[in-house]
């Protein structure tokens, strides 16, 4: 049996080896060749996931196998993130603040093992479903296949059972098949409450299954420990397939777009606008609008989206299930080819991020709407304190959830990351011999940031989460000595503890 091999990456840390073969069928023949062990104690399932067992002769003692000795591997995870003062010690050594922008993304992009270990996570439900829907796929979607996804981020699925209707249903052979329920709502949920049941009982490595069925989208999320992904799985969110595409066309037009989205959002991280918990807060996905909308204006780097409708072939024509019309130009090769000839923006990365910062913190958010389908701003269709327009369902304000508090606190934090920016680059020019240590460029910025973050945050332990718990209890504060200070802005008062405790009794008294 002759197998060609592609590719080998090994994991340390899981001792897992993810092997390419340069054929389907190789596959196949491996799979084939396959077996489990004492099947009377495991449910004896097939999936892409195997483990090595070392020949019974080869397990003695001091036995060693000539192959082990000679076969070099590329050592790689594909989920772990960047050593943080690694990172920053990159960045500080970086000639200019373009090449740090650039540090940045290359060390904190998705790379090309972590891609495949998602669409392998995402084979393994192809092939468990495969008998029962032989067009069964499972796609991957957002920052996993856009480009703009981090090293170690979630994987999101959409699980598509068939095509949803075909050129020609005058068949003389019908499958039988089982009356679909009426309420669309309803029979997505029990699909998935089913799939979610498959998962746990039968998919190897697939672990704490949660079961998300009365959002607005269903989702299930699980864990595959075997590629070490986070999985949010839904059936009927093909718009979010198609968005997928859009960024991705976007992010490939021009080499900026990506480091400039990364350094963006890794600022917003740190001086706290985003949050990994859903709220209040700016999302990643409104962020990376926001760069390509600027990316849109003055010698514009990239097309507003109405032209890559205008240009779109019948190839390119996408609508979902629920009547979203999805369709845009696919062909990146001609779109770069257009894009290239057009451009006429050459600014430098460190220029163009300078400029956002400045674009954003003078932009009324108050009476515009931001659109990247026009490319420029439109009169707000309706009262949001930041109104994005949804590139595909326009009729959607994908920022609907940020508060009037944290619109105006963008715009504060836009301006002041402008004038820190400009200050590290004048002083960072200056000098006449640079610094190895001292912070500059967006290592200054950042650590700006989180210094401002920890200031507005002082009562609690992260300037990133807004919901644990307070470092200073009031009940403490009062304890050991006789007298307090209790600070006030502008008159500072000296309050003696019985004080203290009558004025806090009366408070309570008069409140109930």
């Amino acid at each position: 049996m002759s197998l060609l091999l592609t590719d080998l990456h090994w994991n340390p840390l899981k001792h897992f080896v993810v092997v390419e073969f340069a054929k389907e069928d190789d596959v196949k023949t491996i799979l084939s060749a396959s077996g489990h062990v004492n099947i009377s104690q495991v449910i004896p399932v097939h999936s892409p996931f195997l483990w090595f067992r070392a020949k019974e002769k080869s397990r003695k003692k001091g036995a060693q196998l000539n192959d082990e000795q000679t076969l070099s591997l590329m050592v790689s995870s594909g989920n772990t993130s960047p050593n943080q003062d690694e990172l920053r010690l990159s960045m500080l050594s970086a000639e200019s603040l373009s090449e740090q922008m650039n540090i940045l993304y290359c060390s904190s992009a998705l790379d090309d093992l972590g891609i495949r270990l998602r669409f392998l996570t995402a084979l393994q439900l192809e092939l468990a479903l495969n008998g029962l829907f032989p067009l069964i796929t499972a796609l991957p979607f957002g920052s996993s296949v856009s480009g703009f996804g981090k090293v170690g981020c979630d994987l999101d699925l959409v699980l598509h059972l068939g095509p949803e209707h075909t050129e020609d249903d005058n068949y003389r052979l019908v499958f039988h098949a089982k009356t679909s329920m009426g309420n669309g709502r309803t029979q997505v949920q029990r699909h998935m409450e089913t799939i979610g049941d498959m998962c746990q009982m039968f998919l190897p490595g697939c672990t704490n299954i949660k079961r998300i069925l009365q959002a607005r989208v269903p989702i299930i999320k699980y864990k595959q420990e075997f590629t070490g992904v986070e999985c949010d799985l839904s059936m009927t969110n093909m718009t979010a397939v198609y968005m997928g595409e859009l960024l991705y066309i976007m992010g490939s037009l021009d080499d900026r777009v990506k480091p400039l989205v990364f350094a963006v959002r890794m600022w917003a991280r740190e001086v706290g606008l985003t949050n990994p918990t859903p709220g209040r807060w700016i999302t990643n996905f409104s962020l990376i609008l926001l760069v390509v909308f600027f990316l849109q204006q003055r010698s514009p780097v990239l097309p507003p989206l109405k032209q890559l409708v205008a240009q779109a072939g019948p190839d390119d024509r996408r609508i979902t299930p629920d009547g979203v019309n999805c369709t845009f130009i696919r062909d990146l090769k001609k779109l770069t080819e257009q894009n290239e000839t057009k451009k006429q923006n050459k600014d430098s990365l460190e220029t163009l991020l300078l400029n956002f910062f400045e674009f954003y913190s003078s932009f009324d958010f108050s009476s515009h709407a931001i659109s990247i389908v026009e490319g420029m701003t439109i009169p707000k269709p309706e009262h949001a304190p930041l109104y994005i327009v949804n590139p595909l369902e326009r009729g959607l304000n994908v920022s609907k959830n940020v508060s009037h508090e944290e619109t105006e606190r963008l715009r504060i934090e836009l301006r002041n990351a402008a004038w820190a920016l400009e200050s590290t680059w004048e002083k960072h020019d200056s000098a006449s011999s640079k610094s190895k240590i001292e912070p500059w460029g967006l290592v200054a910025i950042f650590e700006a940031a989180q210094l401002s973050a920890k200031g507005r945050n002082i009562f609690y332990t992260s300037a990133a989460s807004r919901n644990v718990q307070r470092l200073v209890k009031v009940s403490e504060l009062f304890i050991p000595e006789d007298s307090h200070v209790v600070m006030n802005t502008f008159n500072p008062v000296v309050w003696h503890k019985e004080n203290l405790d009558k004025e806090i009794h009366a408070a309570l008294w008069n409140h109930n």
